[in-house]
């Protein structure tokens, strides 16, 4: 009997260790990380209706629907619009930020510049080109720069005239 009663003590023994609370620091952390926080929602910004403007009654206001008309701003200006009926050239389809000069070469008694345009092709161009998307007309091309003569619109409908180069890639 002895046996038995060292037996049942045991097995008593190894329950009790299983019914330990192993986690329980782990249990009463997550139970408490909580505890002290209080969320806080700010309430969305005022939403202003919409007012549409009506152009109608806006005298003096520039309707940005109507397209512009450059014939009244040749008198202002001086300056004529470009001619857009002319057949355009290759490179105007390309931004001149975008046309790098890369060489130069005489045909002739006349200068050409090599120009690379964004999709790695290269042109042979002289003075009387046009390249870029202002309507840019080569006026003088040597062995170190193409200068190039603009002709742009601004907000007003008036057209002006800027000055601009492309100097050659080492």
């Amino acid at each position: 009997m002895k046996r038995s009663t060292y037996l049942l003590l045991l097995i008593s023994m190894l329950l009790s260790a299983c019914g330990g609370e192993e986690f329980q620091d782990l249990r009463d952390f997550v139970k408490n990380s909580g505890a002290n926080l209080r969320g806080k929602v700010d309430a969305p910004p005022e939403i202003k209706p919409y007012e549409p403007f009506s152009y109608d009654n806006a005298q003096g206001l520039t309707d940005p629907f109507k397209p512009r008309k450059p014939e009244s701003s040749k008198a202002r200006s001086g300056l004529h619009q470009p001619d857009m009926e002319r057949h355009r050239e290759a490179l105007e389809e390309f931004p001149l930020d975008g046309l790098k000069m890369v060489g130069f070469m005489y045909q002739g008694k006349v200068g050409h510049a090599i120009i690379r345009s964004p999709d790695s092709k290269l042109h042979r161009v002289k003075a009387g080109n046009y390249l870029g998307q202002n309507y840019g007309q080569i006026t003088e091309v040597t062995d170190t720069e193409v200068k190039i003569k603009e002709t742009v619109q601004d907000s007003n409908g008036d057209w002006s005239e800027r000055m601009s180069s492309l100097q050659i890639v080492e």
